[in-house]
């Protein structure tokens, strides 16, 4: 990727620049939320995996749907 913005016509003004050096400082700054938001959802995946099925966090009070008997009639 270039650091100067493509424009349609050769001649391009400043503000045709400038608008195109906005619209990358906006795409940089979603880029940077989005990637912090799939650090965070990755994080809690991985804490849910260590805290899931067999783990300390998880209380078995019998009222899960694998506690309850079926009545095969």
């Amino acid at each position: 990727m270039t650091d100067a913005p493509r424009s349609s016509s050769p001649g391009s003004n400043a503000a045709g620049r400038t608008k195109g050096l906005a619209r990358e400082d906006r795409l940089k700054a979603a880029l940077k939320a989005n990637m912090g938001r799939r650090k965070a959802q990755a994080k809690a995946r991985q804490d849910e995996d260590h805290s899931g099925p067999g783990g300390a966090d998880q209380v078995d009070d019998g009222s899960g749907p694998g506690d309850r008997q079926q009545d095969n009639e």
